[in-house]
């Protein structure tokens, strides 16, 4: 076993534990409405030419189905098949059109420039400070100038923060952790956050927990600056 490769698992392969998952009625219905923060957010910072939205790591495609009733052309990938089998079958359910890919966020298969608003909703720390850097150098590639990047970050005030292996700096791995903890996740502070997004103004950041005490994360908006 090696820090990179905690008992054989591919790097960044948290998508493997969640496509497994999404097949599960409870884990469905557990995520199944969108955050009330993301809907805000799109709405207050939605000008007339926000038309083409990206939900990045779509899971089940609560939010990719919100922005298809709030009438922009819906785009959606993530790398587990079962996430977007799902997705496509409740857009079809709902009368929605949906674009969707099974895909990698290292390399998304878009045009440069192609966005207007990108969401990565606990998706884009996954993987080592050079994987997430990737990531996010992709995103900056699709979004346009002006465009609007909304995510979430791990911060390392998360209780689960320096647990396990260390396989990059800053970024853990916990061989018998919980739920996808098997494989690396990257943690920040408010340094890292703006070293990690060049390109990029920062609009909107606080450090809340999420459902758990001490699951603190970075909500994060940021918008698509010109140049570098």
């Amino acid at each position: 076993m090696s820090a990179d490769n905690p008992d054989g698992a591919p790097a960044r392969g948290a998508y493997l534990h969640w496509d497994d998952e999404w097949r599960r009625e409870a884990v469905i219905a557990d995520w199944s409405t969108p955050e009330p923060w993301v809907v805000s957010v799109l709405r207050t910072l939605r000008g007339p030419d926000t038309r083409r939205s990206l939900d990045l790591g779509c899971g089940m495609g609560r939010h990719a189905l919100e922005f298809g009733k709030e009438g922009l052309e819906s785009y959606a990938l993530d790398r587990s098949e079962s996430a977007v089998a799902a997705t496509r079958e409740r857009a079809g359910q709902e009368g929605l059109k949906v674009d969707l890919r099974v895909a990698d966020f290292t390399a998304l298969p878009y045009e440069d420039g192609f966005f207007d608003y990108v969401l990565a909703w606990n998706v884009i720390y996954h993987g080592t400070q050079e994987e997430v850097a990737t990531a996010i150098g992709e995103v900056a590639r699709v979004l346009r100038p002006g465009g609007v990047f909304q995510s979430t970050m791990l911060s390392k005030r998360n209780h689960e923060y320096g647990k396990g292996l260390e396989t990059s700096r800053d970024s853990w791995v916990q061989p018998q952790g919980p739920e996808d903890k098997a494989f690396p996740h990257l943690y920040s502070d408010e340094h890292d956050v703006l070293r990690l997004h060049p390109g990029f103004r920062l609009l909107t950041a606080f450090d809340e927990a999420h459902r758990d005490a001490g699951s603190y994360h970075w909500h994060l908006v940021f918008e698509r600056t010109e140049g570098p």
